[in-house]
């Protein structure tokens, strides 16, 4: 299947061990949660490192979706899958505030790196769980991954700024367009950034642009503010397969990873984002 426009490689030349901090694996075989809102067509891991031979990555990060709750099940055994040459790829899972230990252990052990909160639309977690389970997952190393609109982001600072795990938010935090780094989340982020609490995914350009491609030039704008003021705390992901995105309006993956040129366009701080920020963050050798 394909599963975005385009198929020529990027210019950008992708050093060795280059990692995707965010990209999806969707398989009907495995059952959706019963409010699952986003259905994609699947998308195995086999069509996943087609992606990575076009555009040079080498390593991974399996986010688990909506669409399973907190069943992973899917993302593990795509792990597995992703793994048969080697531990090239981590996992970031969904669990809720019923998870025993015993299954946080068997998840760290498979390769699971830290919980994902989506907060997007309703789901498997709610605001108030992020407390208790940074309690729990902290010591293990894990962090917190964020994904919601801006105005709910805002909402929550309050959690993610007093918990003892490291916060990463998702997809430029989606902090809203045109406003960019005048707007109010953008300062908040920054100061977890400063302060070394979190990260930021410099991914999804596609999502909260008002311009759109091929220059997303509000996400660009928002990308170089991120770069410029922390480019230690910053991994890249492409967001594959782009399950928002209807089939007639998946972004090239190629455009997407050549815009990392423009957002940081020294090549020791793409090395930084693609390499050596990910081993930190995720475990991977170094």
């Amino acid at each position: 299947m394909k599963w975005s426009s385009g198929t020529a490689a990027p210019a950008l030349k992708a050093p060795p061990f280059a990692t995707d901090c965010h990209h999806h694996i969707y398989d009907a075989r495995y059952p959706a949660a019963p409010n699952a809102v986003l259905h994609p067509p699947d998308a195995f891991p086999s069509d996943y490192q087609a992606l990575q031979r076009r555009i040079g990555t080498t390593r991974s990060v399996l986010i688990q979706p909506s669409t399973y709750g907190t069943d992973n099940r899917c993302g593990l055994d795509a792990l597995d899958a992703l793994n048969v040459l080697g531990r090239r790829a981590r996992m970031v899972a969904v669990v809720d505030t019923t998870v025993i230990d015993a299954e946080l252990k068997r998840l760290d052990l498979a390769g699971v790196r830290g919980i994902r909160f989506n907060l997007a639309q309703a789901g498997a977690t709610t605001p108030d769980m992020i407390a208790p389970l940074a309690n729990r997952v902290a010591p293990m190393g894990w962090h917190l991954q964020i994904n919601a609109p801006a105005a709910r982001i805002l909402e929550i600072m309050p959690i993610l700024e007093g918990v003892p795990a490291q916060v990463v938010f998702d997809h430029l935090a989606h902090i809203p367009e045109p406003d960019g780094t005048s707007h109010p989340l953008y300062g908040r982020v920054r100061a977890m950034l400063d302060a070394g609490r979190a990260w930021v995914k410099l991914s999804g350009a596609y999502l909260d642009t008002k311009v759109g491609p091929p220059t997303y030039a509000d996400s660009t704008a928002l990308a170089r503010a991120f770069v410029m003021a922390a480019p230690e705390r910053l991994v890249w992901g492409s967001d594959w397969p782009h399950p928002t995105e209807a089939a007639d309006r998946k972004p090239d993956d190629a455009r997407l990873f050549d815009l990392l040129a423009e957002w940081a366009p020294d090549e020791r701080t793409r090395q930084r984002i693609l390499v050596d920020n990910p081993a930190i963050l995720y475990g991977f050798e170094r």
